[in-house]
């Protein structure tokens, strides 16, 4: 483990599209594709609960920009990426939008989901942004524990969830992906710390701990390669 560091330093409060485009040095075309990302939320959440309400008018910081913030974590290599209870999207769909505004090589994402309304929110957003035209995405609309859909799972470059399951759940979850180049980035709240600590009971995996851009207490927590299950 390194010591507790930034990976880069903290934003401001982002508050609007222009705002994240100037931050996070995207172009014109991926602005666009979030700003109907962002009307879309907005538009379904009225219907079906995808983000905590209170979240809704900061969602430029609270979800783009916090999501934002782990594309560059990955490896520019990639070629495959699997996010582990999608959601909303957050992260798994931005860095995907992301990752289609850049050159190649584009990674294939995997949004694994097991709610069907979130499953058609998500194809809804990649729909109206023509996401996949650009960077192949599937949506696959399962529980992630089940063997059905570890089946249709391999190793991927890039793991990534964003308050999913404590540590210790979520690498029971991602062990079968993870594989000896893998970057796993679980976004986590002021608890990280003390989720390593339970999850080096049962398990050995390598990692450190990073500060978040967009929220002082927030933690990333970056795992390098496979995790193995501890002895006795």
């Amino acid at each position: 483990m390194t010591d507790l560091a930034s990976p880069a330093d903290p934003l401001p409060h982002i508050r609007s599209a222009a705002e994240f485009a100037s931050d996070f040095g995207v172009t014109p075309e991926t602005i666009a594709r979030l700003e109907v990302y962002a009307a879309t939320l907005r538009h379904w959440q009225a219907r079906i609960n995808l983000v905590a309400p209170s979240t809704l008018d900061d969602a430029w910081h609270r979800h783009f920009a916090d999501s934002a913030q782990i594309a560059s974590l990955a490896p520019a290599t990639a070629s495959s990426w699997v996010d582990l209870g999608s959601g909303a999207g957050f992260p798994g769909l931005v860095c995907a939008i992301l990752r289609a505004g850049r050159a190649a090589p584009r990674p294939r994402f995997t949004l694994v989901e097991s709610d069907q309304r979130k499953c058609a929110f998500l194809r809804e957003v990649v729909r109206q942004t023509s996401l996949a035209t650009l960077i192949p995405v599937d949506i696959l609309c399962a529980r992630i524990e089940e063997s059905a859909t570890r089946a249709k799972l391999t190793s991927a470059d890039v793991i990534s969830a964003r308050a999913l399951a404590p540590l210790p759940r979520l690498l029971e979850l991602a062990a079968p992906l993870l594989g000896n180049a893998t970057t796993a980035l679980f976004m986590k709240g002021r608890g990280a710390e003390d989720e390593v600590a339970e999850a080096q009971r049962s398990w050995q995996f390598e990692y450190d701990v990073l500060a978040s851009r967009t929220e002082q207490q927030a933690r990333i927590i970056r795992i390098h390669g496979s995790a193995v299950r501890a002895e006795g």
